[in-house]
């Protein structure tokens, strides 16, 4: 079985209008929901692992620890920094890095010990690539935003990183697959306004394009761990 890990309720929500599912006839579990179902004769367990890194660590380990899974999907959305990038664009990053483990004061803002890398030659199709970042807190502040851009990341996020981090522990291939929704701006007022809206309108749209377009792909494909 092959779980897919959804972190928001609106993800989520996408997904179950998707699947034609209610809520009510998901499986609840400490962390959200789940329920099965197959894709292309393959059996496959969606499941709302929560924001954050917490809940969706806890939540990814609860669902391997209970199910016979040989591969977790992140599918979800995500912030672009990297600004070759536009909106609607999906990525499978090669890299995913946990950026707020550090005293960044005194130490570089990303260490080798809270990266993973993937060895993306199995995949068995194209797709655009690049560093995604995890950390505690979506990035809505330009600061913040500047930061990730001059350390390299490509799209930020809150949970694919600690996700990535449990999958390997467990040995369980992981890969993920995040469109972009939306870009942090610099404006004075009310300054997260537009990036909310673009959010808001974007994640029904990117679900459904990782659904129709690469999830399939996906499921089919494979992906290693790089040793740092």
């Amino acid at each position: 079985m092959i779980g897919i890990s959804i972190a928001s309720k609106r993800e989520w929500k996408a997904i179950l209008d998707r699947f034609q599912m209610n809520v009510d006839c998901c499986i609840k579990y400490p962390f959200g929901e789940y329920f099965t179902t197959e894709i292309n004769g393959e059996n496959v367990l969606f499941y709302r692992c929560g924001v954050r890194k917490v809940n969706c660590s806890a939540a990814t380990q609860y669902i391997i620890d209970h199910f016979d899974l040989k591969k977790i999907i992140v599918a979800g959305t995500c912030a672009g920094i990297d600004d070759r990038f536009k909106n609607l664009d999906i990525f499978i990053p090669d890299k995913a890095v946990q950026y707020d483990c550090t005293v960044k004061e005194q130490e570089p803002l990303i260490k080798d010990s809270f990266t993973i890398s993937f060895d993306l030659d199995l995949l068995g199709f194209d797709i655009l690539t690049g560093t995604i970042g995890t950390a505690d807190k979506a990035v809505v502040m330009w600061k913040d935003y500047l930061e990730l851009k001059e350390n390299g990341i490509t799209v930020a996020d809150t949970e694919a990183a600690a996700i990535a981090y449990i999958c390997k522990a467990n040995s369980v291939e992981c890969i993920i697959i995040k469109g972009i929704s939306d870009f942090p701006t610099d404006a004075q007022n009310s300054p997260n306004e537009e990036q909310l809206n673009s959010f808001l309108t974007n994640v029904p749209i990117i679900m459904n394009k990782i659904i129709d377009e690469y999830l399939s792909l996906a499921l089919q494909s494979s992906v290693k761990y790089i040793d740092c």
